[in-house]
């Protein structure tokens, strides 16, 4: 039973629209009563029961599968029903209108994972991992979002958890006895045990960064000045005619977006008008929308024409954002008969290629993934997420002040309380130490009925 609700609740499992099946899942303390109501039995636990299933005239409904799972040996470690019918939207909808009527309400965003969580059948990284594993965008992505679900990265955690509670109490028992504190402090155990842990969690703060950009990915905006070739590098990128290529500048309008893979890392590339001061208020309207763009860009490719601007002066008036990662695009190298090469200009990092041919992309491929710090995906074991990473950087920060405050100092207190913080800084991530207003945001951001 659910120690946060007594609700039961109810949703459409499956995806909208039509399909060969659809699932109705129902989750709480009413299960037994709405088994009964719908389907005039209690199916045995774990067994498939094939039934008609009944409205409140007793007409049939659908017909289909009932299959009952009894507490806590469930997804929710709740009593749970699945009632597996027709896939219909208009059979899916009378099915759970049905189960609405009998008492159940409709469930919430990410509730019966929630539930789960709640219930200690998993912890809040591996709930995490369930929606990471839907979300998948590649076939790496849908592998280490497994391995999340199944504990690998909870592990992690929980062993360094373990490890700062061992210190914490080695430190706080020197505390507890002032008299040896300062031969407790300095005999290099615990120095050593402190440089083992901070070495532990910088591994894992690599791996959760490649987990991170396997996961999300990154925004990549390709800009430049009209004609430069920017669709051109779009649709090569892609490997289809996204955009429309013609020799008109401006050409390009509004923001173009594709989705594509470099390396197994999903990459959101958008390509954008090209910059210039323009009467034309079409084009006004897709320069600002640009702009826009670049803003929220995680990279950029400026694109420049090698022949019609070599020194690349067009940037210096582009009006870039800063603290954005740009890299130059020296693009048409073979009309000016030059091959493909990766250099520097203007202390940024440039490619030198032809969209069009082809040439060169391997290179600009190459320099993006080693520009993102993607370390190869064989060198991660999980997805991780954003509030991830920033938990791990804040337990490292703390560690790192209690390295100082050993060293420098030797003050015990100062030290067992950097401990106290890098441990509730590491419990975020499972969820052991976790503010409600931190469960409501991940949880929300599920789908209905799972």
């Amino acid at each position: 039973m659910s120690i946060h609700s007594q609700d039961t609740i109810a949703a459409i499992a499956t995806p909208s629209g039509r399909g060969g099946v659809g699932i109705i899942r129902i989750s709480g303390p009413q299960v037994k009563d709405l088994a009964r109501a719908i389907t005039r039995v209690l199916p045995q636990p774990r067994f498939a029961h094939y039934c008609d299933f009944l409205d409140a005239e007793g007409e049939v409904l659908d017909q289909g599968i009932a299959l009952y799972f009894r507490a806590p040996h469930s997804f929710t470690g709740e009593d749970v029903l699945e009632l597996q019918g027709h896939g219909g939207p208009v059979v899916m909808d009378m099915l759970l209108d049905r189960c609405l009527k009998l008492g159940a309400r409709l469930a919430r965003p990410g509730e019966f994972s929630e539930r789960a969580y709640l219930n200690d059948k998993m912890d809040l990284s591996q709930a995490e991992a369930i929606a990471d594993l839907i979300d998948s965008e590649t076939t790496t992505a849908a592998r280490l979002a497994t391995r999340s679900l199944q504990g690998s990265f909870s592990r992690k955690i929980h062993e360094l958890v373990d490890a700062l509670i061992r210190l914490r109490l080695y430190v706080e028992a020197a505390i507890d006895f002032p008299e040896e504190e300062i031969d407790f402090l300095s005999n290099g155990k615990v120095s050593a045990d402190l440089r083992s842990i901070v070495d532990k969690i910088k591994d894992i703060r690599v791996k959760a960064g490649t987990g991170r950009l396997l996961r999300d990915g990154i925004d990549l905006v390709i800009a430049g000045e009209p004609n430069a070739g920017k669709s051109s590098l779009l649709n090569a990128l892609a490997g289809a005619e996204a955009a429309i290529v013609t020799e008109v500048p401006g050409t390009t309008r509004d923001v173009l977006r594709e989705r594509i893979q470099i390396g197994g890392v999903p990459v959101h590339l958008l390509d954008t008008a090209g910059l210039r001061e323009t009467s034309d208020r079409v084009e006004q309207e897709g320069v600002r929308r640009a702009r826009e763009a670049l803003h929220k860009a995680d990279q950029l490719l400026w694109v420049y024409d090698a022949g019609t601007d070599p020194g690349n002066r067009g940037m210096a008036q582009a009006d870039l954002p800063t603290g954005i990662p740009v890299t130059l695009v020296r693009n048409k190298v073979d009309q000016v008969n030059e091959a493909p090469a990766k250099g520097e200009r203007q202390g940024l990092p440039e490619i030198s290629l032809c969209a069009r041919s082809g040439e060169g992309l391997e290179l600009l491929r190459e320099h993006l993934l080693s520009s993102m710090g993607f370390q190869g995906a064989e060198n991660t074991e999980f997805l991780a997420r954003r509030r991830h990473l920033d938990a791990i950087d804040r337990a490292l920060e703390s560690l790192q002040k209690g390295s100082i405050a050993l060293e420098q100092h030797q003050a015990g207190e100062l030290l067992a309380e950097d401990l106290r913080q890098a441990q509730l800084a590491l419990s975020e991530i499972t969820g052991a130490f976790s503010a409600d207003d931190l469960l409501g945001e991940i949880f929300s951001s599920f789908c209905i009925g799972k």
